[in-house]
């Protein structure tokens, strides 16, 4: 199996990645002023039939306008089993969108598919695809789906997961773990980002941080969002604190020093420090230094 790895996409921040209704212009031009890391341009679940080809209309007008600032902006289209998907594709292939967010990807062959059209319709190389992982096809196949050279971000969709296991959706969200961990390691092995599905209950915000909490211990890289309330949670969850970035430095700092001392053990805070440690000290620096360039 072949793997891409995209340094500098997985080191991007995407600690709060925003659902926004495309059909919604108020709520289109509120997301302007969101700290959302990346927003996702709604044209699926969001938007009514009647008004899909306005919605389509407004997301490939929001990317363009250049008003969103650093924020990663990609559009969700709807399924190509749908009237909708395959013009969804054509209009985002020209957007100047970073990626195509595409629903209920079941195998490496939809996104074959996927990014053939986006070809056919004129979309840059530098287009990347965003896969939905939400059916129990998909659980099977998420290895080869991550392997595959377009897609950059795996995104959880937990509330269509849960629905076709016919599993409960319980705080602390048990029944959908094992299924959360296997795209998780399929992301890592073919390193990939992967985002944590949403939190239904928007009035619910200790629920929520748990949530997020949760999803960062497990290692997920940030988590898609609902409602504007959950953008800045996600954004202190998924940020190393200071306390961190400065053990972090500590970490580097003594494997220096030990390397150059010769010394074959080395300890920081009582602790022994490996190469592991070393790796993930570099990871939350890097990490922190992306979030302060925003």
């Amino acid at each position: 199996m072949t793997t891409h790895s995209d340094n500098s996409a997985s080191l991007r921040p995407r600690r709060s990645v925003l659902y926004m209704p495309a059909a919604n212009e108020r709520a289109l031009e509120k997301a302007k002023t969101l700290p959302a890391d990346a927003i996702i341009f709604d044209l699926e679940d969001a938007v009514a039939p009647d008004a899909k080809e306005s919605a389509r209309v407004n997301a490939c007008a929001a990317v363009a306008s250049g008003e969103y600032g650093h924020r990663e902006l990609t559009i969700r289209c709807n399924g190509l089993d749908t009237p909708w998907g395959a013009d969804d594709l054509a209009a985002a292939a020209k957007s100047g969108a970073a990626a195509v967010v595409i629903p209920k990807v079941s195998s490496v062959e939809t996104i074959d598919l996927v990014s053939s059209i986006l070809r056919a319709a004129g979309a840059p190389e530098s287009m990347n695809i965003w896969a939905m992982i939400e059916t129990p096809t998909a659980i099977f196949d998420v290895r080869h789906i991550a392997a595959h050279s377009r897609v950059t971000v795996l995104v959880m969709g937990t509330n269509d997961l849960a629905r076709e296991l016919r599993a409960r959706l319980v705080p602390g969200r048990q029944p959908l773990v094992p299924h959360l961990a296997v795209a998780l390691a399929a992301a890592r092995e073919a390193g990939k980002v992967i985002l944590d599905g949403v939190y239904n209950d928007v009035k619910d915000l200790d629920g929520f941080r748990a949530e997020c909490v949760q999803g960062a211990e497990m290692g997920f890289d940030g988590k898609t969002l609902i409602h504007p309330s959950q953008v800045e949670i996600a954004n202190d969850v998924w940020a190393p604190t200071a306390d961190e970035v400065d053990h972090a430095r500590r970490v580097i700092a003594a494997f220096q020093e030990g390397l150059a001392d010769g010394r074959g053990v080395i300890t920081v805070d009582g602790r022994m420090i490996e190469n592991l440690h070393v790796e993930n000290a570099q990871r939350a620096i890097a990490t922190a230094d992306a979030i302060a360039a925003l």
